[in-house]
Order: structure tokens, then C-alpha cells, then sequence
């Protein structure tokens, strides 16, 4: 499956991809971590498991809180799709879900209970970026490189 597809214009094929779907709940965010941490493992790079489960766990959460509707019942059985790609110099990270709404880097207050997750995506990957995935929806990608895990 090509980066392409999910809206991250890459064009080079990855020379590793992973893929599950994810029923739209924030009890999905451990079954994420789990996913990603077989398939690093599974691709030999244990030393990145700590940086992308925190990574993966946030755009997931973010995905259930701010991109899903709980009011409407289009969205399917599965609104949510994680994506690994392995690079010979990184792997991306991607979460796909069906709103257009863009995320928004916000300062969260000293004593708030959230609103970090992009301040944590942003300190641990190279980059990190979005992008409409037609017809409908977006993708919301984070880029770890694999020579050096920033935990």
C-alpha cells in the first residue's frame, strides 16, 4: 500500500508496511501500541518501540477526541486505520480517520490534563504532518528516524 494512498504524498514504496483498523475508541490506544510494538519488532528495531508507542498512542487519542463524532453512526465499524512504514532511514506513523478537521498544536495550561499530544509528537519525531484523504477524511502522519530514538 503506498504512503500516497494515505495522503502523505511519498511516493518512494516502503520497504516495510503495516496496517490495522481501530473501532474508534480510546481503549484503542494500548491495542495501537501493541501493534506497533510487534511490528518494530517484527522489522528488528526494538530501540524505537518506546518513541512510536507514545507517538501512536497520541494521534490515536487524538483521532477518537477530536476527529470522531460520537453522535453520528456513518463513520462505519472501523472510522480508524493505523498505518507503519518502514524506510531504510525512518518510519512513519499514520493515522487515518474520517474528519476533515485539522489538528491544532495548542499551549496546554501548566495544570491541564491534556493537550500535549502534539507538543510530545513534535519533540519526539523529525516531522509531523496532515493531510485530506479523499473522499473524505484525513491523515495524520509522524516521522521517527531510525538512526536515532529521541527518548
Amino acid at each position: 500500500m503506498s504512503e500516497a494512498l494515505w495522503g502523505m504524498g511519498r511516493s518512494p514504496v516502503p520497504a516495510g508496511f503495516a496496517a490495522c483498523a481501530l473501532d474508534g475508541n480510546l481503549r484503542n490506544a494500548p491495542q495501537a501500541r501493541r501493534f506497533v510494538a510487534a511490528t518494530l519488532d517484527r522489522w528488528a528495531l526494538p530501540a524505537l518501540v518506546p518513541d512510536a508507542a507514545l507517538v501512536v498512542s497520541e494521534l490515536v487519542t487524538n483521532a477518537v477526541q477530536h476527529a470522531l463524532d460520537p453522535q453520528t453512526s456513518d463513520q462505519g465499524d472501523y472510522p480508524l486505520w493505523l498505518g507503519i512504514f518502514l524506510h531504510p532511514d525512518d518510519v512513519v506513523c499514520a493515522v487515518a480517520d474520517p474528519s476533515s478537521r485539522p489538528p491544532l498544536p495548542r499551549e496546554a495550561e501548566s495544570c491541564a490534563l491534556g493537550g500535549r499530544g502534539l507538543a510530545l509528537i513534535s519533540a519526539l519525531c523529525e516531522s509531523w504532518s496532515w493531510s485530506l484523504t479523499p473522499p473524505k477524511g484525513k491523515t495524520v502522519w509522524a516521522m521517527l528516524s531510525r538512526s536515532t530514538p529521541k527518548h
